[in-house]
């Protein structure tokens, strides 16, 4: 099986990818034979408690909160053209991942108002605790885990109807990567009203859901996404680092086909639902 797009790269342009690089991703879609790669990189408003990355990102962090810089748009959008230059053969894609998007639509439409953006992720990254957002693996020594994953998965449905900006609902199992393990494994059949409720709220707003390689998303889920109205799947590797490029997008692929999902007919596209082409 041929490799789908990665739709869910970072660069140097992430305030988090310090060594990434545009030019050297794109040299390695092309030796791996990728059709297209979308850098979408970060751009979090949404100040959190820093927790393990104070120590990372000192320059960032203010009184425990950590506070990413803007995105250098002009910069990136020459580095993008100059990428499409060297590698014609190469689908590159512009695009963002936002953090909660529902909380920031003033501050989103500016950034798109600079130039244009061909993919847009939406990401769900930190949650209200408190008076401060944090990340869920701040949240996790604190609060018992199966209560986390629950307001994670209430929140969706708000971010849907809070923002008709995005167009893929970014690895939706983002929690799970930090799921502590002094605990039962996450499985997916003890959160199932909770999932399906979440996805539903996603297939009615007309988004694709990404298969994220950096966790295989558990087969179960992606089971329940047609059930309950999904139409598209989106592939990304969430690379920070041109080596991490498509880890895992054979096997996404793969588990997507056998869900029933089928390439479109432009490459990076999402892959739709076979019987509803």
């Amino acid at each position: 099986m041929e490799l789908p797009g990665d739709g869910h790269v970072h660069s140097e342009y992430s305030w988090d990818a310090d060594k990434g690089s545009m030019d050297r991703t794109c040299a390695r879609a092309v030796e791996l034979g990728l059709p297209s790669v979308a850098f979408t990189e970060h751009v979090d408003y949404t100040p959190f408690r820093a927790g393990f990355l104070e120590d990372k990102f000192p320059d960032l962090i203010t009184n425990g909160i950590l506070h990413a810089p803007e995105l250098a748009a002009q910069s990136y959008f020459e580095s993008i053209e100059k990428c499409r230059a060297k590698y014609p053969d190469l689908r590159i894609l512009s695009g963002v991942e936002v953090g909660q998007p529902h909380l920031h639509d003033v501050e989103l439409r500016k950034l798109l108002a600079q130039g244009t953006f061909d993919r847009l992720l939406g990401s769900l990254h930190c949650l209200l605790d408190g008076t401060v957002y944090a990340e869920p693996w701040e949240l996790y020594p604190h609060r018992p885990a199966d209560e986390v994953f629950r307001e994670y998965l209430a929140e969706i449905p708000r971010m849907v109807a809070g923002s008709d900006l995005f167009e893929v609902f970014a690895h939706i199992d983002y929690p799970i990567r930090s799921w502590p393990g002094t605990i039962e494994p996450f499985a997916p059949e003890d959160f199932e009203d909770e999932l399906r409720h979440a996805l539903k709220a996603l297939a009615d707003g007309g988004r694709a859901l990404e298969i994220n390689t950096r966790l295989p998303l558990h087969p179960t889920i992606l089971q329940w996404w047609p059930e309950e109205g999904g139409e598209r799947v989106a592939f990304g590797s969430d690379a920070h680092l041109p080596e991490a490029l498509a880890a895992g997008l054979a096997d996404a692929a793969a588990l997507a086909a056998s869900a029933g999902f089928r390439p479109d007919r432009t490459p990076g596209d999402p892959w739709l639902i076979a019987n509803r082409r």
